[in-house]
């Protein structure tokens, strides 16, 4: 496995940010034109990257995926593939997924689908949830939609190598709102005579939370304020505008449509009270990632078979994923790898992919290609 080692540390060292993965790209691009793919497609949804191998007997498409992107953190580490771009530094362990992904074809080519096709899927824009969407959205998308697809991500804080998979929802919903109000300024020794938004900002950091929580039932349902701003440093004038930033998230994408409508109404109502004009933006906007049931089982059968430890989750991870919009194209399964109980969590500055799941990850996804194609 050292060539692979080889060149998640290359991947490591040469970061970048979504919707930026050019060199990263090209990159894979070069390497990968060694196993000699049937088919090749760029520039998906951006800079992505799909291979695919195909058998003379037909059969359904088996996609893996794996991630491009990198996030804006300063790297405090200070080995040897330490990043050499200031700010930008591979914190969530795509460049190791990447590796698991070049593994696995390499077998792949030794080992070929005697029906059907297996798709390598390398896509931009993970950490923003745009880069799926975009890649689903293409037009060449059509020419290797999945019948299966598959995903993992490392997970620290458990033991090395431990599978976690649940059926049904794997990861929440979420997306990021801000809520901005316009009324107007007044001199601070007459606040009366302008339109100030902080009650309406006040009303909504006591109320937003709590709202969240009155719309759980069987699902999580949960809303965090992040950032709050009003007026300017100028103590002789009265604040006339201000800006409150929270993350939406949920089990499921009708749970946050709800919590989406009821806050949206919060909003409006407070406004209309106030006097003030509102305008709300989205962003960060993940789909809830749901695990069929057959392939989840299929995951966690391949991973016993490979002598992994399987733990079935009660309940989805509350981060988000935007894996959940190629599995809403066909039958799909992510799973959480352990990255080991001493691991720097990731999006840390000092988190590092551990490269013994490199081996792992490969084995677990070719015994699920295995029993598709082979």
């Amino acid at each position: 496995m050292s060539q692979w080692v080889t060149l998640r540390k290359h991947l490591h060292k040469h970061p970048e940010l979504s919707g930026q993965e050019s060199t990263t790209a090209a990159y894979i691009l070069e390497q990968f034109a060694k196993f000699n793919p049937d088919r090749s497609y760029v520039n998906l949804g951006g800079v992505g990257l799909a291979f695919c191998f195909d058998a003379k007997e037909s059969g359904p498409n088996v996609l893996f995926r794996s991630e491009l992107d990198a996030l804006p953190i300063h790297e405090v580490n200070t080995f040897a593939h330490k990043s050499v771009h200031e700010g930008v530094s591979h914190k969530c362990g795509h460049d190791g997924h990447m590796a698991i992904l070049m593994a696995l074809a390499a077998k792949v080519v030794e080992n070929p689908p005697q029906k059907g096709s297996v798709t390598f899927l390398f896509q931009p824009a993970e950490e923003t949830g745009e880069g799926a969407i975009a890649v689903v959205e293409d037009q060449q998308f059509e020419q290797f939609r999945p019948d299966y697809c598959f995903a993992l991500h490392n997970l620290p804080g458990h033991p090395l190598g431990d599978v976690l998979i649940r059926k049904g929802g794997f990861n929440c919903a979420s997306r990021g709102m801000t809520i901005a109000f316009e009324g107007r300024t007044a001199h601070a020794a007459y606040p009366e005579t302008g339109i100030s938004p902080a009650l309406a900002l006040a009303d909504l950091m006591q109320t937003l939370p709590a709202l969240a929580k009155s719309l759980q039932s069987d699902e999580l349902i949960m809303l965090t304020l992040i950032h709050c701003s009003m007026g300017e440093e100028a103590f002789g004038t009265a604040a006339g505008a201000g800006k409150l930033l929270a993350t939406l998230r949920s089990e499921s994408n009708e749970g946050m449509q709800l919590l989406v409508d009821k806050v949206t109404q919060k909003v409006e109502q407070l406004a209309a009270r106030d006097g003030l004009s509102i305008k709300i933006d989205w962003a960060d906007i993940f789909n809830a990632s749901v695990n069929d049931a057959g392939c989840a089982q299929r995951v966690a059968d391949a991973a016993t078979h490979c002598g992994n430890n399987v733990i079935w989750l009660d309940e989805p991870l509350r981060w988000s994923e935007d894996f959940g919009a190629l599995s809403q194209t066909a039958k799909g399964a992510m799973f959480a790898f352990g990255a080991g109980e001493q691991s720097p969590q990731i999006h840390n500055p000092d988190y590092d992919f551990p490269d013994k799941l490199i081996s792992q990850g490969r084995e677990i996804f070719f015994k699920i290609y295995s029993d598709l194609l082979r």
